[in-house]
């Protein structure tokens, strides 16, 4: 039963207390622990104080607050003159509102105000807006952002000085609008150092080298000065260009004008001689500097990374870890990468462990030339970790492990890494396409292999070069159709180059196609005449066919071309020290009892893999790369056994074993490699002169194609 409102309205509390007493009202609840004395104020309405919030502010929409108009305070008549040059004070507002924001970092809002004075139109406003608009524009490198201030800027007439016209010059240089940038400068009515470096930069940066020395000239001659800044730009001018000539003019200049003990200047200096090629004078420059900083030792250490000085290289970063300068993530990366050459597996990992310390662990350069290096040396699965950690990957990381795959023959995980790449908007490029191709021909992926090598043009717009047609060819050496490969090359809208040779060469050596094989290896005779390579894999041809003559006949030919077989050698790290063995090495740098110790555990493994099933084969192709005098003594102790020995008895169970040869494995050592990896369980990696193999459990990641 519902009691109307009016009732209680109505009712007194002296009342309620009477009434409460009435058996009609027994139901209703008390109101226990509320003091409803008589002597208390009695209320003359005491529920019209009661509202409903839902009525007030449920019910009834919240009022918006309107802007304000913004109105021109008008100041007397308007004088034609006055009124043309006086700013209004809302437009003062404004402007200075534009101001603050830029100062305070939110630039769409500053130009989502500016837009307010574009459709007003016709408001002159103060240079100091100008400049923070100009700001704005240079660190949202918006070209949109940029016409639009330009465009305001001569719509309105405005007039800049020298300062203000040097800035919107510096506007279009870093917004990447060179040209507009060139047509600025030479409108120009005065210009300044200032005007000549930003431009002069700008032309540097997008690979305007000649260009860039016309201005240089130009200044020089128009103001006869020049700064610190334009001279560390020019010499990255004449790196660009690779022209020595010139960087020695400029040093020479430098030192006239004294500002060679520049940092910037020096560190150029640096650079331009070591990506020149004159590493000498590159490390005199650096000799002269009175303190070295971060970036110097970073520039002469790549310098010599750069052209093949690992081992100098590694001694100069030992060398700037002992005079206490500090490591960036630059110079780790350098370090990764030294390693990789080295095959240094303890020191990438001491690498990484100082790029975790360092907090550089998200550092897209330094992890992507890890992801390589753990690629490159058989740890692929560590590879995967470091690049699945990366939160930001560009097309370097993705190529980088999509190769570490190819090389360890994982086509399914490269193809799979390929999709996933696509799937997450990356555009594909050559090096991507070269990876995937390799990964596919390596696995005998020849369907999906051509579906992607198709994809290029038609779906990518990426034209094949001549490593995708190898890649191709060598796909189709996997599968035996040499006929079709050598139909294939003959079709190519490009003419066949020495890697498509050989890689056909290649395929008739691991089909024993005798006769076509002879007439590719006159092919890549005459385009290489003084490649060991080719004559030693015609020389393994003939040798497997059991044409001696033949065979005699290419050593004859090396002989009188001046050419030698080097002695096959391998390496094998252990711990942090890298050991060499060379077939049918006496291992004379060694204690006696350490030799012994090797050719016992030779001799163990060959005769544990015998009753495995293993016997040696009768093949006469054993060695690949090899003098031929040292199959007959060598056979049993070569290089690769060698090292295999050493590194079993010097390293723990648990740890793989990382081998480097200056050859092509032959069959018998790929053979007693499977079987070793077999009967130790342990990883073996060889990377040889033309892939990685990657043993486990008594198989090669190569599939017995190499």
């Amino acid at each position: 039963m519902e009691i109307p409102l009016a009732f209680y309205q109505s009712l007194r509390l002296d009342d309620n207390k009477s009434r409460s007493r009435d058996s009609s009202y027994s139901n209703f609840p008390r109101f226990s622990g509320y003091d409803f004395s008589l002597r208390r104020r009695r209320w003359k309405n005491p529920f019209a104080r009661i509202t409903c919030s839902s009525l007030v502010q449920g019910l009834k929409p919240k009022p918006k607050l309107k802007p304000e108009p913004i109105r021109e305070i008008d100041q007397g008549p308007k004088d034609p003159v006055l009124h043309d040059t006086r700013i209004s004070k809302s437009a003062v507002a404004i402007c200075s509102q534009i101001e603050k924001l830029v100062l305070c970092n939110r630039l769409r809002e500053a130009f989502e105000l500016f837009e307010v004075l574009e459709i007003r139109g016709s408001v002159r406003i103060g240079i100091s807006t100008y400049d923070a608009l100009v700001e704005a524009c240079i660190r949202l490198k918006s070209i949109r952002c940029v016409k639009r201030v330009h465009g305001y800027m001569l719509s309105n007439g405005f007039e800049p000085e020298q300062f203000m016209m040097n800035r919107i010059l510096m506007m279009h240089v870093k917004c990447g609008m060179i040209i507009d940038a060139r047509r600025l400068f030479d409108e120009m009515p005065e210009r300044n150092l200032f005007s000549y470096n930003s431009i002069i930069s700008g032309l540097v940066n997008f690979g305007n080298y000649l260009e860039a020395f016309q201005l240089f000239k130009m200044m020089w001659e128009e103001l006869s000065d020049s700064e610190t800044h334009t001279f560390a730009v020019m010499l990255r001018a004449s790196a660009g260009l690779g022209s020595i000539e010139v960087g020695k003019q400029l040093h020479v200049c430098a030192l006239k004008l004294g500002v060679v003990d520049n940092t910037f200047v020096s560190c150029g200096l640096i650079d331009m001689y070591s990506k020149c090629g004159d590493v000498g004078d590159a490390r005199c420059v650096f000799d002269d500097i009175p303190e070295k900083t971060t970036v110097a030792w970073n520039n002469i250490i790549a310098g010599y990374a750069l052209h093949g000085y690992s081992e100098e290289a590694l001694r100069l970063l030992y060398d700037m870890r002992d005079s206490s300068t500090s490591l960036d993530q630059f110079t780790l990366s350098i370090l990764i990468r030294i390693s990789t050459r080295l095959a240094k597996v303890e020191l990438t990992k001491q690498a990484h462990a100082r790029l975790i310390r360092s907090g550089f662990e998200s550092e897209i350069v330094a992890n992507t030339a890890l992801v390589d290096f753990y690629s490159k040396w058989g740890r692929v699965d560590t590879a995967r970790y470091v690049f699945d950690k990366l939160p930001r990957k560009n097309i370097i990381s993705w190529n980088a492990l999509m190769g570490g795959y190819a090389n360890h023959g994982r086509g399914a995980d490269a193809v799979n890494l390929f999709e996933k790449m696509l799937a997450a908007k990356v555009g594909p490029n050559h090096v991507t396409f070269l990876a995937v191709l390799s990964a596919c021909a390596y696995s005998g992926l020849s369907e999906r292999g051509w579906e992607i090598f198709l994809s290029m043009s038609e779906v990518h717009g990426i034209k094949p070069r001549a490593m995708h047609y190898a890649c191709m060819i060598e796909i189709l050496g996997r599968d035996g159709l040499l006929d079709e490969a050598i139909a294939f090359i003959r079709r190519a809208p490009l003419k066949p180059t020495v890697n498509m040779w050989a890689a056909l060469l290649n395929a008739c050596r691991m089909h024993g196609n005798l006769e076509l094989g002879r007439v590719v290896a006159e092919k890549l005779y005459g385009m290489e005449p003084e490649k060991l390579g080719n004559y030693v894999v015609m020389y393994n041809v003939y040798n497997s066919m059991g044409r001696t003559a033949e065979a005699a006949g290419v050593l004859d030919t090396l002989e009188s071309k001046g050419l030698r077989m080097m002695p096959a050698c391998t390496w094998v790290e252990v711990g942090d020290q890298t050991h060499s063995f060379i077939s049918g090495d006496k291992c004379d740098s060694y204690k006696e009892a350490v030799k012994r110790q090797i050719y016992h555990k030779v001799d163990e493994l060959m005769k544990e893999i015998s009753e495995y099933g293993y016997s040696v084969a009768e093949d006469k192709n054993l060695l690949s790369d090899v003098d031929v005098n040292e199959e007959q003594e060598a056979v049993r102790y070569h290089s690769e056994k060698l090292a295999i020995a050493y590194g079993l008895v010097n390293t723990p169970e648990w740890n793989p074993l990382q081998l480097t040869q200056n050859h092509r494995i032959c069959k018998e050592c790929h053979k007693v490699v499977e079987f070793i990896s077999l009967i130790t369980g342990r990883e073996i990696v060889v990377r040889d002169a033309s892939r990685f193999h990657h043993f486990k459990e008594g198989k090669c990641s190569c599939g017995g194609y190499w």
